[in-house]
């Protein structure tokens, strides 16, 4: 048995399945690992398989006109990605390279195909899947156009807060670290504005960084100032996982 069949058996999607069909799919899946700066799949490869992540970090990113990343999306353990190809086939449209050192799980495009052709839960969780990803990219639109450069750090912050806030005595911890760069990727701006802004919050002490990470010490303030709700924190198993994935961080 593959080491990788426990993240099938936990996978949202597939976790009503009987044995003889998580089986199936493992034995038609392969798994392969990737060092930090590797790319697991670029525009020009074809779309053929739906991906999951089960140890590591991934970003999914376009390239600008003039070379410049635009983040997508951070895959986790025990999330899918690169599921339009089931329902399209061609070339894919985005970037994914791990963060860290990653192994991902590829599915066949067919076999989940015939998985949601007999299984009605199939079907509704890569709707569900698709539903959730389009609700993401549409919310951060939303927030890249109609949001100054200081509003829109803050609300990254506190999206970033909702899946790898963890309380501390000085307010919410983010987990996950990440450059200023990629923080500025997330959110369409430069790395010197994001350095900016980040000290100018610091300086109003909304928020402290630490060793590359960032505490939120003001929660309810940031996000009132920006008219959102405050955020949840995340579950201690979501909590387990994040720390988990960001074990292997190196900057």
């Amino acid at each position: 048995m593959n080491d990788y069949i426990w993240y099938l058996k936990n996978c949202d999607l597939f976790e009503r399945l009987a044995p003889d069909q998580i089986q199936k799919i493992e034995s038609r899946s392969r798994s392969r690992k990737f060092n930090r700066g590797d790319l697991i799949y670029l525009p020009s490869d074809q779309s053929n398989s739906m991906l999951l992540l089960t140890s590591g970090r991934v970003k999914i990113y376009h390239l600008t006109s003039d070379g410049k990343q635009t983040l997508m999306a951070i895959i986790e353990p025990g999330e899918l990605f690169g599921e339009l190809g089931i329902f399209e086939e061609g070339r894919r449209e985005e970037f994914a390279e791990p963060m860290i050192a990653s192994s991902v799980v590829l599915i066949p495009n067919d076999l989940v195909q015939e998985l949601m052709e007999s299984f009605p839960q199939v079907t509704m969780g890569v709707t569900r899947l698709m539903g959730l990803r389009r609700k993401r990219v549409e919310r951060r639109l939303k927030s890249l156009l109609f949001r100054s450069n200081r509003d829109r750090l803050v609300y990254l912050l506190l999206e970033l807060s909702e899946k790898y806030g963890k309380p501390v005595q000085d307010g919410v911890l983010i987990s996950l670290k990440l450059s200023h760069q990629e923080l500025a990727s997330l959110i369409g701006s430069t790395r010197e504005t994001v350095t900016v802004v980040l000290g100018e919050l610091q300086q109003e002490g909304l928020l402290v960084i630490q060793r590359r990470q960032v505490v939120l010490r003001r929660v309810e303030t940031l996000a009132s100032s920006i008219d959102v709700p405050t955020p949840k924190m995340p579950t201690g198993n979501q909590l387990h996982q994040s720390s988990q994935g960001n074990s292997g961080q190196s900057r």
